[in-house]
């Protein structure tokens, strides 16, 4: 593929910076509007823990899937297709006359999702050939999403106040129809050399594995963990993922790569991954509903709260590259987790206590750990795999990140829910009394990212037989890293 003109670059990386964002605001947006939701709908907190999965479940699941379909395909059509799902989702979510219905077109949205991260990430590094020119427009690509989640609480919070929760999915229409006619016109296709075949089976097992987990953990509070549909659920995602590990160990060209479980880092990455964006789900699920709850903020009052956070963790995530260059990942990893890991007690401490410079210190120091920690863990998950690998794994690394942002919200979501006891979310000491074992678990979750962040940076690296290690390590924290 010839090289790009410079004017068309620039277009090429404005688009997927338009599609990064979307998500990015996505995320931390709804998480604002949910209090309104809850009043408008008559939903439980089950049913709003269903508003935000749902969307995570179907973006993590199909996230691999989309990236190979790319390749295979042509990644520019699996962007648009990607942009139209996405604005269609949106529109639908803003007409949702009851909650199914908006838990419905949640998923749709996360399938437009799920073909926009890996895809967009892929064509800007087919767009930008030059070592340091791509690390620079990575870097750009990378500040556009971190952008999204930090305007998202505030534009969120605005809307809501002003127009109603229904707004938070229109702001997401005008972007997606003019990137998405800005990628048809400025926007080259590009394919893989050698695509990865479909792993048809694998995608349905892995479906069939976190949909009906999620729905067992989010249901068993008002069901009962005895009711058949929860034991039902359990068994479904038990099977399916037995079923998985089988599968995938025989197949040519797996959805999960098994060989890449040899490798110390990849599975402690893996691990601390999935703490940290389970915290990172919980935690922005639980802020939301407690700062418009039991404080009784507006929603605009809120999203400007929830802005601390969002900020501290797209600051520090673009500054974890070049810290990690002077200071070294490890430190850094130990700061992350001890950051997390104080604001988290501070909050279960202090459950009852909504003093609002304690509430700033919780804030910074949770967005600190999170932002330090993601791209420093998936850098090291793949710093000793082959380098033509990297973008799989580091695909892996991010799939198993949002399926634990998803279950972040339903397991803690349904702690909270138990806790309640079915008094109101409206009630001071019930939500403190409620929502202190989710800061504990979080403040565990913090220490957890102390002990995998030291074996991870001292754990020696295991490549496939055959594979020269990779050279792509520090390129890698600047081309996989997105929370």
């Amino acid at each position: 593929m010839p090289e790009l003109p410079v004017r068309r670059r620039g277009l090429v990386l404005v688009v997927c910076c338009v599609a990064i964002l979307m998500v990015g605001v996505d995320v931390t947006a709804l998480n604002v509007a949910l209090p309104a939701m809850e009043r408008d709908l008559g939903a439980s907190v089950s049913g709003m823990q269903w508003a935000v999965a749902a969307y995570s479940l179907a973006m993590a699941t199909l996230m691999l899937y989309a990236g190979s379909t790319g390749d295979r395909i042509g990644r520019k059509r699996v962007l648009v297709a990607g942009m139209v799902i996405f604005t269609a989702g949106s529109v639908l979510c803003a007409l949702a006359p009851d909650l199914p219905a908006l838990i419905g077109f949640r998923v749709l949205q996360g399938v437009g999702a799920a073909g926009l991260g890996p895809v967009a990430m892929a064509i800007v590094a087919q767009a930008y050939p030059d070592r340091h020119e791509r690390l620079r427009a990575m870097g750009v690509w990378m500040g556009a999403y971190g952008l999204g989640l930090a305007l998202g609480p505030v534009v969120g919070g605005l809307l809501v106040g002003a127009v109603g929760w229904r707004s938070v999915f229109w702001l997401n229409v005008p972007f997606g129809i003019i990137g998405a006619l800005a990628a048809v016109r400025g926007v080259a296709e590009s394919r893989a050399q050698r695509a990865r075949r479909p792993d048809r089976v694998g995608q349905l097992l892995v479906i069939t594995v976190l949909g009906p987990l999620a729905y067992a953990v989010i249901e068993a509070p008002r069901a009962g963990l005895a009711a058949p549909s929860v034991v039902a659920g359990l068994a479904v995602a038990v099977a399916s993922c037995g079923a998985l590990i089988v599968y995938e160990r025989r197949c040519a060209e797996p959805l999960i790569e098994p060989v890449f479980f040899r490798d110390p880092r990849f599975c402690g990455a893996i691990a601390a991954v999935t703490v940290v964006f389970g915290s990172f789900g919980a935690f922005f699920f639980l802020a939301a509903l407690y700062l418009q709850n039991p404080l009784r903020m507006s929603a605009s009052q809120a999203g400007l709260w929830m802005l601390v956070p969002a900020g501290v963790l797209a600051v520090s995530s673009l500054c974890a590259a070049p810290l990690a260059h002077r200071y070294g990942a490890r430190p850094l990893l130990v700061g992350a987790g001890l950051a997390l890991a104080t604001s988290a007690s501070l909050m279960a401490y202090f459950a009852a206590d909504s003093a609002r410079p304690l509430l700033v210190v919780e804030y910074v120091l949770f967005g600190l750990g999170i932002g330090l920690s993601n791209p420093l863990l998936l850098t090291a998950g793949v710093s000793g795999l082959p380098a033509d690998r990297s973008g799989l794994a580091s695909g892996m690394l991010t799939t198993f990140g949002r399926s634990a942002f998803a279950m972040g919200v339903a397991v803690l979501g349904a702690l909270l829910n138990t806790g309640l006891h079915g008094a109101p979310l409206t009630d001071p000491a019930a939500f403190a009394a409620a929502i202190q074992p989710a800061w504990w678990i979080l403040t565990a979750s913090g220490l957890a990212i102390v002990l995998l962040g030291t074996l991870i940076t001292s754990a020696p690296t295991h490549p496939p037989a055959g594979s020269p290690p990779s050279a792509a390590a520090a390129v890698a924290l600047k081309e996989h890293a997105q929370p």
